[in-house]
C-alpha cells in the first residue's frame, strides 16, 4: 500500500524517533509498504517519520545509483539505528529529500560511517559504509533524530529556501507522489 509522505512542516519530522522492539506488530507489511512507497515517489530512502510514525525505522534502496560503486548492492532495513562513528573528510553533494518537494542542496557529510543497527528480522549489526551509500544512510538517520537535510545547510542558504519552504508547509506544492500538509 502506497503510504502519503509527510511533509516540511509537519511536527513528527522533528521530533526523535522511539526505539522498537521485538515482536513489533506489522512489521513486515510495514516495511514492504514503505519499499512501495519509496519507489511510487522515486526515492531512494525512506524513514518512519516521513509516513507519520515516530519510530526508529528507515529502508534505502541505492542499487539503480550506484555512481561510485557503494551502492551496488544497497537494499536494506535498518531499526534503532546508532551511529557507531563518523570518519573520512566531510564532501558536498546536492540532496533533496521526499518530505520536501522541490527543494535541492548541498550538504556536507562525512564519506565514511560506521553504523548499528538491527535488520527486519531483529539481528543485530555493526557495518561500515562509505562514499554515496553513507551519505543516503546518514540522510535517513537525521530523519529518526528529528534533523531534516535543511538543518545542514548555510543560514544564509536557508533564508533563501525560506518561501519555499513556508510554500511546502502550506500545502501549496503538488508533488508526483501522495503527500500529506500540516493543516491549516
Amino acid at each position: 500500500m502506497i503510504l502519503p509522505i509527510y511533509a516540511y512542516g509537519m511536527a513528527v519530522l522533528r521530533r526523535k524517533a522511539d526505539p522498537i522492539t521485538p515482536p513489533y506488530e506489522g512489521l513486515q507489511e510495514l516495511v514492504k509498504n514503505m519499499f512501495e512507497t519509496m519507489y511510487d515517489s522515486n526515492g531512494i530512502g525512506l524513514a518512519a517519520p516521513q509516513i507519520g510514525l515516530s519510530i526508529r525505522l528507515f529502508i534505502v534502496d541505492g542499487c539503480k545509483i550506484d555512481e561510485d560503486n557503494t551502492t551496488k548492492n544497497l537494499k536494506q532495513v535498518f531499526i534503532n539505528a546508532k551511529m557507531i562513528q563518523e570518519f573520512d573528510a566531510a564532501w558536498e553533494y546536492e540532496e533533496g529529500c521526499l518530505s520536501i518537494p522541490f527543494v535541492r542542496a548541498d550538504v556536507k557529510r562525512s564519506s565514511k560511517i560506521t553504523l548499528q543497527y538491527v535488520d527486519e528480522n531483529f539481528i543485530e549489526k555493526t557495518e561500515t559504509f562509505g562514499g554515496i551509500a553513507a551519505r543516503i544512510i546518514q540522510h535517513e538517520y537525521d530523519h529518526i533524530e528529528g534533523i531534516l537535510f535543511i538543518d545542514r545547510i548555510s543560514p544564509l542558504k536557508r533564508t533563501m529556501l525560506k518561501k519555499k519552504l513556508q510554500t511546502i508547509s502550506k500545502g501549496l506544492v503538488q508533488a508526483a507522489y501522495k503527500m500529506k500538509f500540516p493543516k491549516k
